[in-house]
């Protein structure tokens, strides 16, 4: 006779069911309270209306139009020029080039910190992770007078400066942790067959570093893309705004355009949305990278 406790099946316990069932209920309760919100955006973007006033608790819309949609993507200049598309232009080309300038000061700055001993070494990264302690708007007023003085306010080269400058420090550590990983017998056998380290680091690290530079510079396009503040003080003309500042546009001092800024929430998320879903496979291999040596 075996002297092994029986198999217990996760619930069958007494009293499991009841508590299972209970967690059960606690979980769809807060998803629907989580998911109502995003429910009621959908709902004002395909509906006419720009108020709340006499609407109704369903979230889904009663006569579904996508006349918000056509207004905010057709918005024009007084000159008759596509406005949207050119902020569109804005912010795709503010977002890739932080997220390509960003990655590649981080990624040569953490294999330096992750490699390297020098002077400064331990210093160097404490600054880093205390300037990330503090919030980007704690900076605004000298880096407005910083961009005055270099004539980059209402450009984008000023924006990808001020942006790549925020991402930087979260990216080196987050690199630095995942190059640790990263066995030192790779590039020393790469160095022993001929490869300088530049080439080692080119054909070896980076390539295996993949999943993290992925997922880091997902977080650094999202920044830049979804960034209001300092886009919306350090540009002044229409033409140079990028799309988080166009929903500003639909908030009036007394009144506000529900229907037009629901369906712009919703255009400027979809990039992001489907970045996600593009790099999903990299989101956790990314995340937990660094974790443990």
């Amino acid at each position: 006779m075996s002297d092994s406790a029986p198999f217990v099946a996760p619930g069958s316990r007494r009293g499991g069911a009841p508590w299972g069932a209970l967690r059960h209920v606690l979980l769809v309760a807060v998803a629907v309270i989580v998911i109502m919100p995003v429910l009621w955006v959908f709902k004002m973007a395909f509906t006419d209306s720009q108020s709340f006033a006499g609407a109704e608790l369903s979230p889904i819309p009663t006569d579904p139009s996508v006349a918000n949609f056509t207004a905010v993507v057709a918005s024009t200049e007084s000159d008759g020029s596509w406005l949207f598309g050119r902020q569109l232009l804005n912010s795709i080309v503010v977002s890739v080039m932080t997220t390509l300038f960003g990655i590649g000061v981080a990624c040569t700055a953490a294999y330096a910190f992750s490699r390297f001993r020098f002077a400064g070494r331990r210093s160097g990264l404490f600054m880093f992770l205390v300037s990330q302690m503090f919030p980007g708007i704690m900076m605004m007023i000298p880096l407005y007078i910083i961009m005055e003085k270099l004539h980059l306010l209402d450009t984008m080269l000023g924006l990808i400066l001020v942006y790549s400058t925020t991402t930087i420090p979260f990216s080196v550590w987050q690199l630095k942790g995942y190059f640790d990983t990263i066995p030192k017998d790779l590039e020393e056998a790469a160095i022993m067959d001929g490869a300088s380290p530049i080439r080692t680091f080119l054909t070896v690290v980076l390539p295996l570093s993949l999943p993290a530079i992925a997922i880091t510079a997902l977080f650094s396009f999202m920044s830049a893309w979804n960034e209001f503040v300092l886009a919306y003080t350090f540009l002044s003309k229409e033409s140079a705004f990028t799309l988080p500042v166009i929903i500003r546009n639909y908030v009036g001092e007394h009144t506000v355009q529900w229907g037009l800024f629901a369906a712009a929430s919703l255009l400027v998320s979809a990039p992001v949305v489907g970045l996600f879903f593009g790099l999903q496979r990299y989101l956790v291999g990314g995340l937990t990278a660094g974790g443990v040596k």
